[in-house]
């Protein structure tokens, strides 16, 4: 970077990008809550399993993103997945292995791993 209009130019390029990923509702979105509690559950571990596992794995279509409290401490790690005309999936007391295993079963083969969700705790 030599110059004002270089930065300026980057700047402008890295807006654009951020606005088209928070518009895009043909995404799915993996929102991991990282409050107080849940990194002290262990979310941050949980928060770069996804992001890396997507980056790994080449998915385009899928944005990983951190949020504040959910509001379900005692279930830390909370993990939402959000995809476009399907029902929000809460994953619950989540790990880095568990993240893996949402990537393959759920983001690549459609297949939502009732096991670790908030339905099977309630239930």
């Amino acid at each position: 970077m030599k110059s004002l209009e270089e930065l300026a130019a980057i700047r402008n390029k890295m807006q654009n990008q951020v606005n088209l990923r928070s518009e895009d509702s043909s995404c799915t979105r993996i929102v991991v809550g990282m409050a107080t509690c849940g990194i002290a559950a262990g979310a941050r571990p949980v928060l770069k399993a996804f992001s890396d596992g997507i980056q790994e794995k080449g998915i385009k279509d899928v944005m990983v993103t951190q949020t504040g409290c959910v509001g379900l401490c005692q279930y830390e790690p909370i993990v939402e997945v959000m995809a476009p005309g399907k029902e929000k999936v809460t994953y619950i007391k989540m790990t880095a292995e568990k993240a893996a295993e949402v990537i393959e079963h759920h983001i690549i083969g459609g297949e939502v791993l009732t096991k670790y969700t908030i339905n099977s705790a309630i239930q």
